[in-house]
């Protein structure tokens, strides 16, 4: 009987790193372990590092594994001096100071231009924006970087033990959400780059193929092939086995709605974010400020646990009577109203319940998901298929409330790591790719999230239509 081959998946996320070792061939979970990262929008990328160490130790360790991958957090701007050494702290995909400079720079060349040419129109988590915010703010810093990447592009490099900037790389669905990447083509726009920073004489990654092994890693003991990586919603969907016309909803504190399809997306009212994906097709991706914390306020405020909150979410009618909640509570970045305050409608002395206020939350955000999935509908996607993951996926209010305002059954995948899975499927592509370069990526029959449990409930259109004239409803700051 031949040895059992390990594979190790890695998600750098904004809150945490997760490791997991998983069987090359089945994809059955060994082993695991996470270290959290520091709660802010701007991190030393070397605290990264010593946070992946404290992980793989709690995950027992990664000597065993034959290739590993990162998935991370994307679009947060790596600058490295000519030593390789970070020039000031990492600024977070999170991390909003850049949102003038995300402006100026659509004001300069037009959102059609920036969407037809990188897939999609400048906001503050941008990469490009942030370097635009560095040249302005902090020249001297400017004039030292000799190299930006990504914060999964920071990690595979110093897995593989380099300090030489030309052996960065990427790949294709993270270096889309640089804002200097064009996934049409699959090369950078170093115009856009200059445009943006001033320069374009920095090393960029080398965008590696989605199948390719970068290099090799001696590092914690192993001695392994190293994959390209992946940003972390492409790595999702990998874990997933996303294909053309399947749609993720995911809420967490943001609610994102993804698809897969076949050709590049351009949206220039950039409400849809045009990013690859990381099989060699595209990632139309739209993001709402409000979501799960939606829940949290409403369950704050009726002096809930989350099991109390969906139970009286489920004691009232779908439509909520008539009470709609418009849950601005950050601003709102799909549709783009970053100073718009959230609002109560249709408040009756009939409707103004505990329980019509608690299900009207949860309508909130689903229909906040509507938004975005109409969005990448307008695109041109026709819709195979919906699946839900997150937190709040696991409330069985969002579980009927969900396909009931959306008109459709919606699948339910196992909870999981999707990301560290999804970079760990990767590794697993890497090495059977080693022997046959055109190799499928692999079934991994026994990866949990593939089990799904299907969401059915009556449609209720009403909901839509009462948020539709709603949502123009509000003050601002």
């Amino acid at each position: 009987m031949s040895a059992r081959r390990l594979v190790a998946g890695i998600d750098s996320s904004t809150q945490s790193v997760k490791v997991v070792v998983r069987d090359a061939d089945t994809g059955a979970l060994v082993r695991s372990g996470a270290a959290s990262h520091p709660q802010t929008t701007q991190v030393d990328p070397r605290v990264w590092w010593e946070a992946l160490e404290l992980a793989v130790e709690r995950a027992g360790g990664i000597a065993d594994v034959v290739a590993v991958a990162v998935g991370g957090q994307q679009h947060g701007m790596v600058t490295l001096d000519a030593d390789g050494e970070p020039v000031r702290p990492a600024m977070l995909w999170n991390d909003n100071s850049s949102g003038r400079q995300a402006t100026d720079l659509v004001a300069e060349l037009g959102a059609q231009r920036w969407a037809e040419e990188t897939g999609t129109v400048p906001v503050a988590s941008i990469t490009a924006t942030k370097l635009r915010w560095l040249a302005e703010n902090e020249p001297e810093n400017a004039a030292r970087v000799a190299a930006v990447c990504l914060p999964h592009d920071y990690l595979t490099w110093r897995l593989r033990g380099s300090s030489d900037l030309r052996d960065l790389t990427t790949d294709a669905s993270d270096a889309s959400g640089t804002g200097y990447f064009s996934g049409r083509t699959g090369e950078y726009r170093l115009d856009l780059l200059a445009h943006a920073f001033g320069r374009d004489d920095i090393v960029l990654p080398r965008v590696a193929g989605f199948r390719e092994a970068v290099g090799r890693t001696t590092t914690f003991g192993a001695d392994a092939l190293v994959g390209p990586g992946t940003g972390d919603n492409a790595g999702a969907a990998l874990a997933l086995g996303l294909g053309p016309g399947d749609v993720l909803l995911s809420v967490g504190t943001s609610g994102v709605v993804s698809a897969i399809v076949a050709d590049p997306p351009a949206d220039a009212t950039g409400l849809v974010a045009g990013f690859s994906d990381a099989t060699g097709n595209y990632l139309p991706l739209v993001a709402t400020v409000n979501c799960a914390q939606v829940l949290d306020a409403t369950r704050a405020l009726l002096g809930l646990d989350h099991d109390e909150l969906a139970r009286l979410a489920l004691a009232a009618p779908a439509g909520s009577e008539g009470l709609t909640f418009v849950p601005y509570l950050n601003g709102e970045r799909t549709p783009n109203r970053p100073d718009a305050m959230g609002a109560l409608h249709g408040v009756t002395h009939a409707s103004y319940t505990r329980e019509n206020l608690a299900r009207a939350s949860f309508e909130a955000i689903v229909c906040g998901l509507g938004v975005g999935l109409d969005a990448v509908r307008a695109l041109g996607l026709e819709v195979a298929s919906l699946r839900l993951v997150g937190g709040a996926a696991k409330s069985p209010a969002l579980r009927e409330v969900a396909p009931s305002v959306l008109g459709q059954d919606i699948l339910l995948p196992a909870p999981g790591e999707y990301v560290a899975d999804g970079a760990a499927r990767q590794a697993a592509w890497v090495l059977d790719a080693q022997e046959d370069p055109t190799a499928d990526l692999p079934a991994w029959t026994a990866l949990a999230h593939t089990a799904t449990e299907v969401a059915s409930a009556p449609s209720a259109p009403v909901v839509r239509e009462q948020y539709a004239r709603a949502q123009e409803l509000f003050l601002s700051r």
